[in-house]
């Protein structure tokens, strides 16, 4: 980018940022190579990563009405296998639920128009 003004805003590897000079300038450029890697180190931190990676996805609904509607805030077991079938199962019966009230609401429908 030769001739256009523009520099790349880089955080320089630590052992160049020690090997600065204890001069004002150099205390300065330690300063805002500091930043630089607190910026970095921010963006870089695997949840941010994990983030962009998956875009910014809005909380599925299902998991919000789960917790307001059936009141399920936590799991009652332990252990990555048995909180796997709990959440399979609260799924199961929300969906379950959603069958039967859509079925309810089909039945009603059809006694309205014929009744």
């Amino acid at each position: 980018m030769e001739g256009k003004g523009i520099g790349f805003r880089l955080a320089m590897r630590q052992g160049k940022r020690r090997a600065l000079p204890d001069t004002p300038e150099g205390r300065l450029d330690d300063l805002i190579e500091t930043a630089k890697a607190h910026i970095r180190a921010k963006v870089e931190h695997p949840f941010r990563v994990n983030m962009r990676q998956f875009g910014l996805a809005i909380v599925e609904p299902v998991n919000g009405q789960i917790r307001e509607c059936l009141g399920l805030r936590r799991f009652l077991l332990r252990g990555i296998e048995k909180v796997n079938g709990e959440w399979h199962l609260i799924a199961a019966t929300d969906n379950l639920m959603k069958l039967f009230r859509f079925r309810r609401s089909q039945q009603q429908a059809l006694v309205a128009v014929s009744g």
